[in-house]
C-alpha cells in the first residue's frame, strides 16, 4: 500500500508547501498566478504528502482539444524554460529519494491519466530535478537539454570577469566608454523590451506567441523580485533591454536582448555585466548566487553565451512517445517558438 498520497492544492497552499531553497522563480505563486491568468487551459497544482509533510510538488497545465489532451509543465508560448517537479524527501539518503521519486511519478501518472494515447505530455524539468528515470520506466522519452549558469557566490567582480573570454571583456570595456545609461525602468521598461522582441521576431518572420498581458502580470506579481534593465543612448533613445526575474538563489535572463549593438559595440554584453554587478553588490539580492543565461541548446546563441564561462547545466525533458504523438508534438513546438529568445551580441 502506498505510503504517499496526492492532493490538489490551492495557490496559497502551494506557497505554504514550497521550500525556501532549491526552486526556480517559475515555481513561485507569483509566476504561477500569472500563468493561470493567461493560460488557455487548466492549472493543476499537485502536492504529494507523507503524513502531513509535503515530499514533492508538481505544477501541471492541461489543455483539451477534439483530438485529446495536452499536459505540460510549463505551458507553451510563455518563454518559460522549465518548471517541473520539486522534490523534498524527508531523508537525505539516496534510497529514500529514489523511493519517493518513483512513487511520486506513479501517483502523478495515475492522477493525470497520462498513459492514454490521446494525451500528449511534455515536461521541462528544472535543473534541480536530477532523476527523471521513473518517467522513462513508465514509458516516456527522457532527454537532456542544457543551460549556462554562472556561479557568483563569494566571488569578486574581478574574479568573475577573469573567467570571461577576452573578446567579451573587450566588449564590456568598450561599451562602458560610451555615453550609455542603464537603469531599472520597471513595468514601463518591460513594455518597451517586449515590443522590441516582438518586432525582432516579425523582422525574421518568426512567430512570437507570448501575450504582453502575461509579461505584465509576471512583472507586477514579482514586484522587487523582477528588474527591467534598459540601456539608453545619449539622447534617451532605447538601445536594448532585459527582463530579469529572481528566485531567492538565481537571476534569469528571461526576455530581451533582441538588439545588441550601438556605435559598433555590444550593448547586451554591458547589460549582462550590469546584472552581474547587481547580483554581487546589491544587498537586496544578497541571497542570489547564480545567474542563468537561460538556454544552451541553440548553437548560434551558445557561441555567445559560452563566453561568460558559466557552468553547462543539464535539465531533463520528459515527453510522450509513439507515432500517434507526432502531430501533437509538432503543434506544441509551433506554439512554443521563442523559448530560446532571439538574441544578438
Amino acid at each position: 500500500m502506498s505510503q504517499l498520497r496526492i492532493e490538489t492544492l490551492s495557490l496559497d497552499e502551494w506557497g505554504d508547501a514550497l521550500p525556501s531553497s532549491g526552486t526556480e522563480v517559475f515555481h513561485t505563486p507569483a509566476v504561477l498566478a500569472a500563468i493561470d491568468e493567461h493560460f488557455d487551459g487548466e492549472m493543476h497544482l499537485f502536492g504529494v504528502f507523507k503524513g502531513q509533510e509535503p515530499v514533492a510538488l508538481f505544477p501541471t497545465f492541461v489543455r483539451r482539444n477534439p483530438l485529446g489532451r495536452v499536459v505540460v509543465s510549463p505551458p507553451p508560448s510563455m518563454a518559460i524554460p522549465y518548471i517541473g517537479p520539486v522534490m523534498m524527501p524527508n531523508s537525505p539518503k539516496q534510497s529514500a529519494y529514489e523511493s519517493v521519486n518513483r512513487e511520486f511519478a506513479d501517483l502523478v501518472v495515475e492522477e493525470l491519466g497520462i498513459r492514454s494515447n490521446r494525451t500528449f505530455v511534455r515536461l521541462l524539468c528544472s535543473p534541480a530535478y536530477l532523476d527523471p528515470r521513473p518517467f522513462e520506466w513508465t514509458g516516456f522519452a527522457v532527454k537532456p537539454s542544457f543551460t549556462y549558469r554562472l556561479d557568483l557566490g563569494g566571488r569578486s567582480l574581478d574574479e568573475i570577469q577573469a573567467q570571461f573570454s577576452s573578446s567579451l571583456r573587450r566588449e564590456i570595456r568598450q561599451a562602458r566608454e560610451l555615453d550609455i545609461t542603464i537603469a531599472d525602468e520597471g513595468l514601463d521598461g518591460a513594455r518597451v523590451v517586449y515590443d522590441d522582441v516582438v518586432s525582432r521576431y516579425d523582422e525574421q518572420d518568426e512567430p512570437f506567441g507570448m501575450p504582453w498581458e502575461f509579461v505584465e502580470s509576471l512583472v507586477e506579481n514579482l514586484g522587487d523580485r523582477c528588474r527591467v534593465y534598459v540601456a539608453r543612448g545619449p539622447d534617451g533613445e532605447y538601445l536594448s533591454g532585459m527582463i530579469v526575474p529572481f528566485s531567492d538563489e538565481v537571476g534569469y535572463f528571461w526576455l530581451g536582448g533582441a538588439r545588441g549593438e550601438y556605435d559598433g559595440v555590444s550593448i547586451n554584453s554591458l547589460l549582462h555585466w550590469t546584472i552581474i554587478e547587481d547580483i554581487v553588490e546589491d544587498e537586496a539580492l544578497a541571497s542570489v548566487t547564480k545567474y542563468d543565461l537561460v538556454g544552451a541548446n541553440t548553437e548560434r546563441l551558445c557561441n555567445y553565451k559560452s563566453k561568460f564561462g558559466g557552468e553547462l547545466v543539464p535539465y531533463y525533458v520528459v515527453e510522450s512517445t509513439g507515432v500517434g504523438m507526432n502531430l501533437a508534438k509538432r503543434t506544441y513546438q509551433l506554439l512554443n517558438k521563442g523559448t530560446e529568445r532571439i538574441a544578438t551580441k
